[in-house]
């Protein structure tokens, strides 16, 4: 479908919402004691009673679910409620043998939050209306050039918590970063394991477009998995809607599926009221009651979220790509753990802050490259990176030394004993002897006679090319600083 035109869209009021289901990372499933994690699993193999809904099957609740859907409520700067329900969401399809859903209609067990988020400088608050705890469903595949579909009831009974945002959101790019920032926030809480192409969260966009106060009919694009996709699904939602508003034809309320390869939204099934799914009470089920003591327990676990970090580290002079490099790369890669280390080294702001350059300069990309093979373990990078700066401090490597060194040094799974040995057995130490430096600046000065008398008539530009000249010869050596006194004194003196 064509963009709409800039002046046509103007005339229009975008409002988003979006819905995402966060899979929990427990180790059983909601309500049964079956793997949570069908990763790789045989279709069919991760079932039980409960998932298969036999007659007369009891569902138990799993108490760490409640713990991680509180842990969530803080993250989303909100407080877990002390009484919450389950209730049974009626509807029928092939991928819900129980023929209904357990999910919290009536009394969830988080109400309201925000997620702050960022687009191009501006920021933007998005508030949250709920969250909820529901048992998923499983999963219908449709083998190609077949006249038959498959039901793998592996995934039913994963433990979700869907969060439902208000409609704040008025653009796809404030929907990219709406979902980007939600994603972090379950990461950084250690909610899910948040792994997009596994289904671990996904996303439901509602899109409306209106030129009155009143807002629009909605439709619903269901299960995108990507930031990209949301932004695109909202994209393209809203130049079909306004397209059709144009011409007159009226917009039905619908549930749409994204294609990814024509980058297009296409019509499912009509959208689904509240009173279609008969929700009621599960019998089941007891409430959730959860005590004070409990609620300020998870609260004490929290670590330091994404919001607190960006604060954090601009307040050790980081810009915001440095701190978006950072934020991204921990969650990438657990066992890097950049932000632990620069955590445990705050009180030394000089230090904490050249860790983050390492980091963001040599690091981050360094492991990016597949050429490369970084074998050091976490607990060894401290004391990798301390030996480096003390050497840096001490005038014993350049910039471009300890960057070589602390390349070398990733490849190591266990680090020398003597580091600053190491650096001098590889050439990477500065020559400091003013002896050795005076012989080179002698023979720098006696080749180059021009810089020289530019020097001594005032043109200290030239200073800067002997040190160079000086470098070059040591091979890089040279400690520049000390290089610089030496000539000085000889050619000034």
């Amino acid at each position: 479908m064509a963009k709409v035109s800039q002046d046509i869209r103007d005339k229009y009021t975008v409002t988003i919402g979006i819905e995402c289901h966060v899979q929990l990372k427990t180790y059983t499933k909601l309500f049964a004691g079956v793997s949570n994690d069908a990763r790789g699993a045989a279709p069919n193999t991760l079932i039980s009673h409960i998932c298969l809904g036999l007659p007369g099957a009891l569902p138990v609740v799993n108490a760490h679910a409640i713990e991680l859907a509180s842990r969530a409520a803080f993250a989303l700067k909100s407080t877990p409620s002390t009484f919450s329900t389950f209730d049974r969401k009626h509807y029928f399809y092939p991928d819900l043998p129980m023929g209904y859903q357990i999910t919290q209609f009536y009394d969830p067990i988080v109400v309201g939050g925000k997620v702050h988020t960022n687009v191009d400088g501006t920021p933007h608050i998005v508030s949250i209306t709920r969250a909820h705890l529901e048992a998923d469903a499983g999963k219908n595949t449709h083998p190609a050039g077949a006249d038959y579909s498959l039901v793998d009831l592996n995934r039913a009974g994963t433990p979700l918590l869907e969060i439902v945002s208000d409609p704040d959101i008025h653009s796809p790019a404030e929907a990219r970063a709406y979902a980007h920032e939600l994603f972090l926030l379950m990461k950084y809480a250690d909610v899910s394991d948040a792994d997009l192409f596994h289904g671990n969260m996904r996303f439901d966009v509602n899109v409306s477009v209106s030129t009155t106060d009143e807002l629009g009919t909605r439709t619903e694009t269901k299960n995108l998995n990507s930031f990209k996709s949301v932004e695109k699904a909202a994209e393209y939602e809203i130049n079909r809607q306004i397209a059709l508003l144009e011409k007159g034809v009226k917009i039905d309320q619908e549930t749409r599926g994204w294609d990814d390869g024509s980058q297009k939204t296409t019509s499912q099934r009509g959208k689904e009221q509240a009173h279609d799914y008969r929700y009621m009470p599960d019998p089941d089920l007891p409430p959730i009651e959860l005590s004070d003591d409990f609620i300020a327990r998870v609260k004490e676990t929290l670590p330091m979220m994404p919001d607190e970090w960006r604060a954090t580290l601009a307040g050790l002079g980081l810009d915001a790509s440095q701190i978006s490099v950072l934020l991204e790369a921990e969650v990438d890669n657990s066992n890097v753990e950049y932000l632990l280390i620069l955590k445990n080294n705050l009180s030394n702001k000089n230090y904490a802050k050249q860790l983050a350059n390492w980091f963001v300069n040599i690091e981050i990309p360094y492991r990016r490259d597949e050429a490369n093979n970084p074998r050091i373990l976490a607990p060894q990078k401290p004391k990798l990176y301390k030996a480096v700066y003390d050497m840096v401090e001490a005038n014993k490597l350049s910039s471009t030394s300890a960057r070589n060194l602390i390349q070398l040094l990733l490849d190591h799974e266990e680090l020398p004993d003597n580091i600053e040995q190491y650096a001098t057995d590889q050439g990477l130490v500065q020559v400091s002897n003013t002896d050795e430096l005076e012989k080179i600046a002698d023979t720098v000065i006696e080749d180059n006679s021009q810089a020289v008398a530019d020097i001594k008539s005032g043109e200290m530009k030239a200073l800067g090319f002997l040190v160079g000249q000086m470098m070059k010869l040591s091979k890089g050596k040279a400690n520049p600083s000390i290089a610089q006194e030496i000539l000085k004194n000889k050619i000034l003196s």
